[in-house]
Protein backbone atom coordinates (compact mmCIF):
# COMPACT_ATOMS: atom_id res chain seq x y z
CA UNK A 1 0.00 0.00 0.00
CA UNK A 2 1.33 3.41 -0.91
CA UNK A 3 0.16 6.83 0.16
CA UNK A 4 1.33 10.40 -0.21
CA UNK A 5 2.45 12.54 2.69
CA UNK A 6 3.32 16.19 2.21
CA UNK A 7 6.51 17.37 3.91
CA UNK A 8 8.42 20.60 3.69
CA UNK A 9 11.18 20.96 1.13
CA UNK A 10 13.74 21.35 3.95
CA UNK A 11 12.60 18.09 5.56
CA UNK A 12 12.61 16.32 2.20
CA UNK A 13 16.18 17.45 1.54
CA UNK A 14 17.31 16.30 4.97
CA UNK A 15 15.57 12.96 4.47
CA UNK A 16 17.22 12.46 1.08
CA UNK A 17 20.61 13.45 2.50
CA UNK A 18 20.21 10.95 5.35
CA UNK A 19 19.11 8.23 2.93
CA UNK A 20 22.27 8.88 0.93
CA UNK A 21 24.29 8.14 4.07
CA UNK A 22 22.56 4.83 4.69
CA UNK A 23 21.45 1.72 2.82
CA UNK A 24 17.81 2.77 3.04
CA UNK A 25 15.57 4.73 0.73
CA UNK A 26 13.91 7.98 1.82
CA UNK A 27 10.59 6.08 1.95
CA UNK A 28 12.06 3.44 4.27
CA UNK A 29 13.55 6.06 6.58
CA UNK A 30 10.31 8.04 6.65
CA UNK A 31 8.32 4.88 7.43
CA UNK A 32 10.64 4.00 10.32
CA UNK A 33 10.51 7.55 11.69
CA UNK A 34 6.72 7.61 11.56
CA UNK A 35 6.55 4.22 13.30
CA UNK A 36 8.81 5.46 16.11
CA UNK A 37 6.72 8.63 16.47
CA UNK A 38 3.42 6.73 16.56
CA UNK A 39 4.79 4.19 19.07
CA UNK A 40 5.90 7.06 21.31
CA UNK A 41 2.45 8.67 21.10
CA UNK A 42 0.81 5.33 22.01
CA UNK A 43 3.19 4.98 24.96
CA UNK A 44 2.34 8.52 26.12
CA UNK A 45 -1.40 7.81 25.93
CA UNK A 46 -1.03 4.53 27.81
CA UNK A 47 1.02 6.20 30.53
CA UNK A 48 -1.55 8.98 30.82
CA UNK A 49 -4.37 6.41 31.19
CA UNK A 50 -2.33 4.66 33.88
CA UNK A 51 -1.66 7.92 35.73
CA UNK A 52 -5.33 8.96 35.55
CA UNK A 53 -6.25 5.57 37.00
CA UNK A 54 -3.76 6.08 39.82
CA UNK A 55 -5.17 9.54 40.50
CA UNK A 56 -8.70 8.10 40.62
CA UNK A 57 -7.39 5.63 43.21
CA UNK A 58 -5.91 8.54 45.19
CA UNK A 59 -2.28 7.69 44.38
CA UNK A 60 0.06 10.59 43.68
CA UNK A 61 3.77 11.37 43.48
CA UNK A 62 5.06 13.80 46.10
CA UNK A 63 6.84 16.97 45.07
CA UNK A 64 9.89 15.76 46.99
CA UNK A 65 10.10 12.58 44.88
CA UNK A 66 9.60 14.56 41.69
CA UNK A 67 12.29 17.10 42.63
CA UNK A 68 14.75 14.30 43.52
CA UNK A 69 14.12 12.73 40.11
CA UNK A 70 14.40 16.02 38.19
CA UNK A 71 17.52 16.94 40.15
CA UNK A 72 19.17 13.73 38.98
CA UNK A 73 18.68 14.46 35.28
CA UNK A 74 21.94 14.62 33.39
CA UNK A 75 23.95 13.23 36.30
CA UNK A 76 25.89 9.96 36.40
CA UNK A 77 23.28 8.64 38.85
CA UNK A 78 20.08 9.59 37.04
CA UNK A 79 17.09 8.17 38.88
CA UNK A 80 14.19 6.32 37.25
CA UNK A 81 10.84 8.14 37.16
CA UNK A 82 9.27 8.04 40.63
CA UNK A 83 6.38 5.82 41.54
CA UNK A 84 3.37 7.15 43.46
CA UNK A 85 4.31 7.58 47.12
CA UNK A 86 1.17 9.29 48.43
CA UNK A 87 -2.16 7.48 48.88
CA UNK A 88 -5.29 9.49 49.63
CA UNK A 89 -7.71 6.63 48.93
CA UNK A 90 -10.06 6.23 45.97
CA UNK A 91 -11.95 9.18 44.57
CA UNK A 92 -15.61 9.24 45.53
CA UNK A 93 -17.97 9.12 42.60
Amino acid sequence: MSSTVSISIATKLRLEREAGRSDESPDELADKAIQVYLRARDDERNLLRQRVGEADEGKFISSEAMLRWIGSWGSDNELPPPEPDLDFGPRRK
